[in-house]
């Protein structure tokens, strides 16, 4: 496992620890009649930069967040954003329908719909006499 490296604010306490590992992603998800909806913000990314994907009752979030750095920075008073790689992925309450997943970003918050499967009803089998 990689070794965490603090970085520290101006008065020269720890901060948010800065590592070389993925970052997890917080997300907020909750239930309505017909879908659950995941929500995380998610700052500085466009859409084309994340992975979802959705098996049964299975999602996974992937990014990277980079900073953009025009002017080499010398010195931070204070380091608490995330930067580099993150991921998050949790088990559903359910199965979802994946085909109709609908994912979105709008002013940094991902919000991903995903339809309930329907409960298989019961069926009758008939048992055929030989």
């Amino acid at each position: 496992m990689a070794e965490a490296k603090n970085s520290v604010n101006i008065n020269n306490q720890p901060s948010w620890p800065a590592s070389q590992e993925e970052g997890e992603l917080a997300i907020d998800l909750y239930e309505t009649k017909d879908k659950l909806v995941l929500q995380a913000v998610i700052g500085g990314l466009k859409a084309e930069d994340l992975d979802i994907s959705i098996a049964n009752d299975l999602i996974s979030i992937k990014g990277e967040r980079q900073r953009d750095e025009k002017d080499s920075i010398e010195k931070f008073y204070y380091q608490e954003c995330f930067w580099g790689p993150f991921s998050r992925s949790i088990v559903l309450p359910q199965e979802v329908n994946a085909d109709k997943a609908k994912a979105s970003l709008k002013n940094g918050l991902l919000t991903i719909v995903l339809p309930k499967l329907e409960k298989a009803k019961k069926k009758t089998l008939a048992v055929e006499e030989e």
